[in-house]
């Protein structure tokens, strides 16, 4: 093992850390010692399991363990400090010469903060080291800060109902009760924010709830102007048919009259204010649709599962994303060719499928982004199947297709293919794991394939699986249950292959021409 060490000791004003180092080896003990004490560690060593729990009782900010050791392994030693409530916040890192995976992840499951392998590297065990300390010392700013600032929140409640007795004094402070609050809001927001990336967990809003919301909150204005245009379109008629009148009866009025039916151009007003109102009746209208498209893509209910024609939610989807489909600046627009079939009412968790076809479709789009620049000329185009994926000359038209059918009497399959640049083999086998995106940073999270897949199988007892090659564009197939309730949790044994997978000529293929 190395001993150089090319790192900077730490200034004076950072505080020192108390370690524990705990290991057999009387060598190693020395070694370690020798490197942290230079970069301004305080140091204790022992060399024994026994030793070590009886050392904790000066506490340590931070313990180096070794696994392998007589009478009591470093597995024992950390799971009693993590079974005492006054021990077992402190981080220990494991130093080992075990280098297999289920040593490192016991080593992880007894509490261990983070993991060593011997033999190990002086400038390795000071970096992990310093960023074990760091992270003790935020944790420690955080405790302090939230106590601190419960103590100002009971200050300020106290504040709050001692100025409520007088009324003079409490309109005084409530613009400053206001910005204290307000600056203690972006505090406490601040502090979750920082803690939610100490511990690594994300929170992901609910993407049906959020489309709901909006849904509601336009349909009420939308059907109010909507309702009232039916009124405006009858009034502007009569006034119209008045206007026309008085036209006949006084051929020629005044010329104060005349000047300003010149001055408004009253004629194109007559002619263009009927266009005008049928105009905004088509906005409206169209305004209406995409809000009932919202409201069957969120399905308040989503929690629950109901019988739902899952037509309505691929037609949803795609009224949610037409802006993305249609031509736009160079692009060409995506033409989209749906081959629904016959299939009955299915029962399932219709916001969560509907999440399926969003994300799904979404990367269709995505996957044809660089072939809606291409000018028209003969390339491939997709044929799948099952066993193969043929390539039939085309215009290479930027295309999708949907298909749904029945798969014997028991599940409905959905089909979305593309005829983009498709995919790998290397990259089909990394397609459904979490966080794994072939995007620029910044472009996909890598969760949404994984979340459709789980819900898919997970969630509807399903299948969802890729068919694709380079330059053949790819294919989604979705299969579910028609039915959920009652269906087994393990699938059947010897279930008919035609069942799961389909038939000769039964995944949709993309030509254009």
């Amino acid at each position: 093992m190395k001993t150089k060490t090319s790192l900077t000791p730490p200034d004076s004003r950072q505080a020192l850390a108390n370690i524990l180092v705990v290991d057999d080896k009387p060598a190693n003990v020395k070694l370690l010692s020798k490197a942290l004490k230079t970069h301004g560690y305080l140091v204790r060593g022992v060399l024994s399991g026994q030793m070590a729990l009886r050392a904790v009782d000066v506490r340590p900010d931070l313990i180096l363990l070794d696994i392998m050791m007589p009478e009591m392994s470093g597995f024992e030693v950390c799971q009693q400090l993590k079974s005492m409530p006054a021990t077992q916040h402190i981080p220990v890192i494991f130093l080992s010469a075990l280098n297999d995976t289920e040593n490192k992840l016991k080593a992880f499951e007894v509490g261990g903060a983070d993991y060593i392998t011997k033999p190990f590297q002086i400038e390795e065990v000071l970096v992990r080291v310093n960023h074990q300390v760091h992270l003790q010392q935020l944790q420690r700013q955080l405790v302090e800060k939230t106590e601190k600032l419960k103590e100002q929140n009971q200050q300020l409640q106290q504040e709050i109902q001692e100025r409520a007795l007088v009324e003079a004094a409490l309109r005084q402070a409530e613009a400053r009760e206001r910005e204290r609050a307000c600056e203690l809001q972006q505090t406490l927001k601040q502090l979750k924010l920082t803690q939610s990336h100490m511990i690594q967990q994300e929170k992901m809003s609910s993407l049906g709830q959020l489309v709901a919301g909006i849904a509601h909150e336009i349909n009420n204005p939308v059907s109010f102007i909507y309702g009232n245009l039916q009124h405006a379109r009858a009034h502007a008629a009569g006034l119209l048919r008045l206007i026309q009148r008085y036209q006949q009866a006084l051929p020629f009025p005044p010329e104060q009259i005349q000047a300003e039916i010149e001055d408004i151009n009253l004629a194109f007003i007559i002619e263009d204010f009927p266009k005008l109102i049928t105009s905004m009746d088509v906005g409206a209208s169209r305004i209406c649709e995409i809000v009932r498209s919202l409201k069957t893509f969120s399905h308040h209910s989503e929690a629950e599962l109901k019988w739902v024609d899952i037509h309505q939610g691929l037609d949803s989807t795609l009224m949610i994303l037409k802006s993305r489909l249609k031509a736009n600046g160079s692009q060409r627009p995506i033409e989209v060719v749906k081959e629904y079939g016959n299939l009955p009412l299915i029962e399932c968790y219709p916001g969560q499928l509907n999440q399926v076809f969003m994300n799904l479709i979404s990367n269709a789009v995505d996957a044809l982004e660089d072939i809606r620049l291409e000018p028209l000329e003969p390339k491939g185009a997709i044929a799948a199947t099952a066993n193969s994926l043929s390539d039939p000359s085309s215009d290479r038209l930027p295309t999708i297709r949907i298909r749904t059918q029945l798969i014997g009497d028991r599940h409905a399959a959905i089909y979305i293919a593309d005829n983009g640049p498709g995919i790998s083999t290397q990259i089909q086998q990394k397609l459904f794991d979490p966080f794994f995106t072939t995007k620029e940073i910044g472009k996909g999270t890598g969760l949404g394939l994984s979340i459709s897949y789980q819900i898919a199988v997970d969630q509807h007892g399903g299948e969802l699986r890729c068919i694709s090659a380079p330059g053949q564009g790819a294919v989604f197939i979705i299969e579910v249950p028609l039915e959920q309730r009652g269906r087994r949790v393990q699938k059947q044994e010897g279930k008919d292959a035609q069942s799961s997978v389909p038939v000769l000529n039964s995944v949709p293929s993309i030509q254009n021409g």
